[in-house]
Parts: structure tokens; sequence; C-alpha cells
């Protein structure tokens, strides 16, 4: 054991306990960069790893990022903190494991979670996992034990003897913002509807993020229990309730290289309905060239798969492919795609009518799934829950419910009309570029921020004719959004 004198670093981390130490303290530990140290300061202690460098800290000293400093409850003036090798965990042997193509059962799909709940585990070790279950894959019965593993190391909402609808969409089509619609209609409908939802990751906007231009989104397990109870429903992020807390960590790892492992996107996705207790499930599948499932033929199998584990888990669920060659609604970025929805809710007039049909669409299947509605009648309903204002009306008591945001819903102030080059009709929108428009100008981050769609596939233009319009919060920002910006790189005019 060694003791070392403590140094605040003021970096969060964010997911992991680290520690620095120079050179010449490490040689004197035989310290490596990535080891695992037990360090302790009285009665707290945690597991951390190791990085080296000579800039941080003196021989003799340990530098101590925020989370590790908060962890220990260290104070300034403490003299030392005793510090000693930390054994690997059990779990890096199960994922070499599947590194070497073997299948893990229960125990040992349990024992890796825990750990990276635990925070035991380095973004190495859990890189080296996903790659595992990337290359080799995860079979139906290790994919439903990844998501029983996922929900019982998070966070639950419990809604027991109850019905209780979710659903879902594997993203990629820019302005799907179908859940601030149906997710009220279904409420409004009597179904007990309790949403968590993500923050864009890749994308202008994910639910979470347009949700919060309304409503607090940042809620714990108690309080949304008792607005579901309530209200009939919420939309909020599920990163703030620590419900399926593993997904989290590794959807951090597999973002850099887009590793998306079938079995693990069923897993991530299956374990947060599991984990606020729904029983049945609607998962919308968009397919097209520039989403993440290419072509329907590619859809097919998915849709299998995802019914076929949903049974194992004693889920009911309905799985619709549907079209995503093109965005859909307006906006893309929060407030805009805000405006979109309200519009939607409140039956106005200019409101998108493809968003609107597709939310409708989605609300059907689901008030048939669980029961509201008659096979066949579900859209009907849907559309009554729209037209009478009762949706409405159940999305601002979930508004208020969880607490009123009062953010102004006004696109950002520095906008620049992109037009076309030639005459012809629209053959083709490229959604990722769509997408990374509307990133450059800032969405999620400035709420404001993204653009408006004018034309959409099929519609014939002139040169000169607005085909979106970009939005941002500065000036300097926009600027430099439109050096990137090539009309003919997203739409095909032809």
């Amino acid at each position: 054991m060694f003791y070392l004198k403590p140094k605040k670093i003021d970096i969060t981390v964010g997911n992991r306990y680290v520690i620095v130490v120079n050179e010449k303290t490490a040689h004197h530990m035989d310290l490596h960069a990535a080891d695992r140290i037990f360090i302790k300061n009285g009665q707290n202690h945690a597991i951390a790893i190791v990085d080296i460098s000579n800039h941080e800290t003196k021989d003799g000293e340990i530098g101590l990022y925020l989370d590790t400093w908060n962890k220990l409850q260290v104070i300034r003036g403490d003299k030392r903190v005793s510090i000693e090798m930390a054994q690997k965990p059990e779990s890096v042997i199960y994922i070499r494991e599947k590194l070497d193509g073997k299948k893990l059962d229960a125990v040992k799909m349990n024992k890796i979670i825990e750990d990276v709940v635990k925070q035991k585990l380095s973004d190495v070790e859990l890189t080296y996992f996903v790659s595992g279950c990337y290359v080799n894959g995860l079979d139906d019965k290790e994919t439903v034990e990844l998501t029983k593993a996922i929900v019982k190391n998070g966070g639950k909402l419990s809604f027991k003897n109850k019905v209780v609808l979710d659903k879902h969409c594997i993203g990629g089509v820019p302005g799907n913002r179908t859940t601030l619609i149906t997710v009220p209609i279904c409420a409004a409908a009597g179904v007990l509807i309790p949403k968590t939802s993500s923050r864009a990751i890749t994308s202008p906007a994910g639910t979470a993020d347009t949700m919060e231009v309304l409503a607090n989104v940042h809620n714990d397990a108690a309080k949304l229990t008792k607005i579901a109870n309530k209200v009939g429903g919420f939309i909020s992020w599920g990163g703030g309730v620590d419900l399926a807390a593993a997904d989290d960590y590794m959807i951090k790892v597999r973002n850099p290289l887009s590793l998306d492992p079938q079995g693990m996107l069923l897993a991530s996705i299956l374990a947060k309905k599991h984990s606020v207790s729904a029983n049945c499930v609607v998962i919308d599948i968009p397919y097209g060239p520039d989403v993440k499932v290419g072509s329907i033929a590619a859809a097919q199998p998915l849709k299998k798969r995802f019914e076929k584990i949903a049974t194992m888990l004693g889920m009911k669920i309905k799985v619709v492919l549907t079209d995503g060659k093109q965005p859909i609604g307006r906006g893309v970025g929060p407030i805009l795609e805000c405006i979109d929805c309200l519009q939607v809710l409140n039956n106005d007039p200019n409101a998108p009518k493809d968003l609107r049909t597709k939310a409708i669409y989605i609300a059907g299947i689901a008030l048939e799934l669980c029961g509201k509605a008659k096979k066949g009648q579900g859209e009907k309903l849907a559309e009554e829950m729209l037209k009478s204002g009762k949706a409405a009306k159940k999305l601002q008591e979930m508004i208020d419910a969880q607490g009123r945001t009062n953010i102004p819903l006004t696109p950002g102030k520095f906008s620049y009309d992109v037009k076309a080059t030639k005459n012809g009709t629209v053959k083709y929108i490229n959604n990722k570029v769509i997408s990374r428009y509307a990133r450059m100008a800032g969405a999620p981050i400035n709420m404001g921020a993204g653009l408006t769609m004018n034309k959409y596939i099929g519609d014939k233009v002139k040169k000169g004719d607005v085909l979106f319009t970009l939005y941002a919060e500065s000036a300097g920002r926009l600027a430099d959004t439109l050096e990137s910006v090539i009309p003919d790189q997203c739409y095909k005019i032809a």
C-alpha cells in the first residue's frame, strides 16, 4: 500500500473514476496507464483507472479528477490517500470468451453488465465487449439475457397489474418527432404510456431535446411514477432516471466507430421498454438509403428478431416498417420540431401533413395493440383524440406535471435560404447531409438552430426556389455552416 498527497483536477470525466500520477511516481509503484487501483480516503473508496502525465502532478502526488475527488469526499488539506493495486474484475474473463466466439450465459452476461454499472471496467475493456458482440454476434438467448441484465442492474418504474404501452423508433430520419404527438393521443384515450426518451447523439435532436423546449425532462423515478399515475403518461429523458444505465455506457463506446451489433440494438431498446414495465410495445423501423436500415429487405429480418425477443421477454409487440427516404415534417432541430408537433396537436391547417399522418398511424397501431381500440379502428380513435383537442390538452397536463420551461418558440434569429441550382423534379434527399447541416448550425445545443424543409421528393422546382432554410443563433455559426453547404449534395434534382 502507498500513500500519496491528493491534488484536485477541475475536470469531470463523466463515467469513470480516474487518477493521474507522474512518471517517477508510476515507476516507483510499478503502475502503468490503464491499470486499476483501489484508492481510499477514510471510509470512502473507489476503483480507479490510472493515467500517467508529468504535467498535472509532482512526485508523491496523485491527481484526482472531480468525479473521483467527490467520490472520496476529499477536503483540501487532506494530507494523503492510500492506494494499492486492484484485481481485474471476473467479467474480463467473460469478455475474452466473447471475443473468442463463445456464448455467454445469464450469469456471465449479468456479471459483465453489473461491472459496467459499477464502473469496474475501463473504456478499453468495455469496447472489447462491444467488439466481441459486433464480430461474433449475439444469438436470441444471449440477447434476452443481455436485456434482462441491463434491466436488473438499473432502475425500474413499476406499474403493477396494468397495461403499459410504449413506442420506439430506431431513428435516422430527420424531423421524425412522432412521440410528442402519439404519447398524448394514447394517454388521452386512457392508456398508460410512460415514455422515456434519449437525447441526440449524432442527430440534430432527440425526443428528449425537443420535449425540453416545453418541459423539464430531468425527473427522478418517484416523480415520473407519480406523474404517470396521475396524468397517464410523460415524455422524459431516460438518462435522468438511471433506467437501463448500462446501456448508456455502452452507447458511448459504440458511437465513435458506429458499432451497432444487432443483438445489442435489440437489447438496448427492449431493456428501456422493460424498465418502465411496458407490456405492449410498438417499434417503428424506418428504412431508406440514408438511415440505419437501408432497405425493406434488410428491415424484415430485424422485424422478426424484435418480435421473437420481445415475445421471449413476455411483451406484446407490433413492429412497423415505415418510409425513411426523406425527412418527416418541416423542422429539423428542437424548437423547429416542437413547432411542427404543436401545429399537429392544435389542428393547425398549416401543420405538416406527413407528420400528422404518421403520428396517427403509429398511435392507431398502439391503441389496437393494447386493446383500447378494435382491429382496424385504431386510427379513427387516434384522429378523434386529435380533432377533439383532448390530445393537445393531455400534452399540456404532462408539461405542467413535469415542470413548464416557458422557452419562446422562436427559431434562431439568423437565417439563410438555400436555393435550387436548376429546374427539375426532386428525386432524392440525403437525410445524413440534412442532419449534418442542422447540427453544424448549432442543433441540438442551440435549441433554435436547425433548418426547415421547403421541398420534398416529387416536388417540381425552378432554379432559385428555396429548398430549405437554415437557422442559427449567431451570425458566425450561420456563416461557418454556409461554407460547407452545397445544395446539390443533399438534393438530387433532375
